[in-house]
């Protein structure tokens, strides 16, 4: 079981927890709308360690950045499986094909 399939485990364990007791369940109790801001903002935080931070920073600022990603699809009802399924039907493929491939 790699790292991020041991942390998917986790955040759905702990998503039903107390929110005393749990950061997982905090951010589940305050809503989709909530755990949505707050990847957005880890999204801006490890965007601007990329452009003005250390790479100690940026490691840091993506480690919270993929936790609250992890955070929302399991809010969501999407697991890794699926995003990861998603990948690998995109490999081989250039990201311009890839592009003009989407639906409008």
């Amino acid at each position: 079981m790699s790292t991020l399939e041991r942390l998917e485990a986790t955040i759905a364990q702990r998503a039903d927890a107390s929110p005393n007791t749990s950061y997982v369940a905090k951010l589940n109790a305050r809503g989709l709308p909530k755990i949505a801001q707050k990847l957005g903002e880890e999204a801006t935080e490890a965007v601007i360690a990329a452009v003005a931070g250390s790479n100690e920073e940026l490691v840091a600022e993506s480690a919270d950045l993929l936790f609250h990603l992890l955070v929302l699809l399991n809010a969501r009802g999407v697991s890794l499986d699926h995003v990861l399924a998603e990948l690998s039907a995109r490999e081989g493929l250039s990201g311009l094909e890839e592009k003009a491939s989407r639906k409008e």
